[in-house]
């Protein structure tokens, strides 16, 4: 769920742009709140899809995880692809895939090929999300207008969890598979108009159009080129250098598939473990097979003139380590969360998907609310406190759940105060994360940077995810048993949903105690 957030931009003397503009505006938030939204759909629905397909939650995770693999293991490589290909030519592409691969989601008949789909759409998902926000700061003008249309992308991508979960929930009451048909229609509608209004970099000319692929009164965008300072610091444009044959050929390929292969391999071993046990091949062989597959993508890696994975803002930058840690444990212990209780709510309590859609909401519905007036949270209180006490919160909502009760399921009294520390947990440190993140990099380190504090924190997700329903398999009640022991068995699943919260705590009141603001930092420090 949570995602970079640009930093501030500075208000300009024109404060105004046209109907074509807020057109683009309008394609780019509307794909951001489609890829938002993803995970939230298949939250609900994962109860109806094993019921269907005939699956334990340890294979139907995969509809959750498989959407987050290939979002947060591809990343990198989806970054590269535009850099190398271009950002128009790439971004309408990832938006047919992604079309396509949501009719075949809502076609499969086989978990694996559900799979497959999910992925794909992660891909689709990479190219496009940290694209969008590009083709925003190259395209609209710098002041009111760019930190408009910053807001109104901001903000879709915000509500677009909570749109999802109701969605679902609404959809699902019909068949799993509508929830995952309906973005097909709506992403056509936003290629077609991506046609005309996406403008295309100088690295993308067309002779023939020139003048059209810009908007009116605009200059041709720089396709992402760097900034250079100018005089007093003022941005100088500099025109993208031309790629040479030998330079279109790092794509980093087999780094991406080692990579993204080690990641199932893993989730598949973890899965299949409470079924199978150590002893079986089943289980211990996807495991060797991560084992095997990490060391080569480490390997390829060093020998590639180009890597995908490149750490170098990491080191020095201690506020980086710790934002991605603490970003990483409030999104997996999130999705941990919510994958336990619909498990709770829908398999064991017998709740339709639209009730439970409406029953997670305190704990979606805030940070969309409240993602406009984060900065201005950030800039009072300092990011380093804020996640401290977003941690806090996630902490406590996850020791409510782990309270001894009886059945059945009270959610004024236990779920409800829950969700509600966990929307505030998002309220509180979801843009403490990302500012912190940024706050130390250098200009030419962001975009690597913000690349790999994304790729732990969907990379988390996918592992948590995975976790919860290995544990919820390892100790299913025995069969016939009633939903009080049910719950009973979940203890496990929600102690990891705990210890996550916990370690976010931790590594949030470290960089608390470390910090030594200076007087002049907006963040109080980082």
């Amino acid at each position: 769920m949570t995602r970079t957030l640009p930093a501030p931009v500075a208000a300009g003397a024109d404060e105004r742009f046209g109907p074509r503009l807020w057109g683009l505006l309008l394609v780019l938030a509307g794909n951001m709140l489609i890829d938002a939204l993803e995970v939230s759909v298949a939250v609900v629905a994962l109860p109806a899809i094993g019921t269907d397909l005939g699956q334990p939650p340890t294979v139907t995770q995969w509809a959750m995880t498989g959407f987050a693999a290939g979002f947060g293991g591809l990343l990198l490589f989806g970054a590269r692809v535009v850099t190398l290909l271009g950002r128009r030519r790439v971004y309408l592409a990832a938006l047919l895939a992604f079309a396509a691969a949501s009719v075949l989601s809502a076609l499969a008949h086989d978990p694996w090929l559900l799979l497959a789909t999910r992925l794909a759409k992660g891909f689709c998902a990479a190219l496009t999300a940290p694209t969008g926000l590009a083709i925003i700061t190259s395209t609209f003008p710098e002041g009111r207008p760019r930190s408009r249309a910053v807001s109104v992308y901001t903000l879709f991508g915000a509500g677009g969890f909570t749109a999802g979960l109701l969605l679902s929930g609404w959809l699902t009451e019909t068949s799993w598979r509508w929830a995952f048909a309906f973005p097909a229609p709506v992403v056509l509608l936003l290629f077609a108009c991506g046609l005309r209004l996406v403008p295309r970099g100088d690295d993308e000319s067309d002779p023939r159009r020139g003048a059209e692929s810009t908007p009116k009164g605009l200059s041709a965008p720089t396709g992402g080129a760097v900034s250079a300072p100018k005089g007093r610091g003022e941005p100088r444009d500099q025109p993208p250098r031309r790629r040479t044959r030998t330079t279109t050929r790092h794509f980093g390929v087999f780094s991406a598939l080692t990579l993204l292969g080690a990641l199932l391999a893993l989730v598949q071993g973890i899965t299949q473990l409470p079924a199978h046990g150590w002893s079986d091949p089943r289980a211990v062989g996807p495991l060797c097979t991560a084992a095997l597959l990490l060391p080569a993508f480490r390997h390829v890696e060093r020998r590639s003139a180009a890597p995908l994975l490149t750490l170098g803002p990491l080191r020095g930058n201690p506020a980086l380590i710790r934002s991605a840690i603490g970003a990483a444990c409030l999104n997996g212990s999130y999705l941990g969360l919510l994958f336990v209780l619909t498990y709770q709510t829908q398999t064991l309590a017998g709740w339709s998907p639209l009730r439970t859609a409406f029953a997670l909401l305190p704990a979606a519905a805030p940070p969309a609310l409240t993602a406009l007036a984060s900065g201005r949270l950030v800039a009072r209180f300092g990011a380093p406190r804020l996640i401290v006490a977003g941690a806090a919160c996630a902490f406590a909502g996850a020791l409510l759940q782990l309270r001894p009760h009886s059945w059945p399921l009270d959610y004024p009294g236990r779920m409800l105060p829950t969700l509600l520390l966990v929307g505030a947990a998002f309220v509180l440190s979801f843009a403490a994360l990302n500012m912190q993140a940024m706050s130390r990099l250098a200009p030419t380190d962001r975009l690597t940077g913000s690349g790999l504090y994304q790729t732990a924190v969907q990379l988390a997700a996918v592992l948590a995810v995975a976790l919860t329903a290995a544990l919820l398999a390892a100790h299913a009640p025995a069969h016939g048993a009633g939903p009080a022991a049910a719950a009973a068995a979940c203890r496990p699943a929600l102690t990891l949903v705990a210890a996550l919260g916990f370690l976010g705590l931790l590594v949030g009141l470290t960089g608390l105690i470390r910090t030594q603001p200076p007087a002049a930092s907006p963040h109080h420090g980082e």
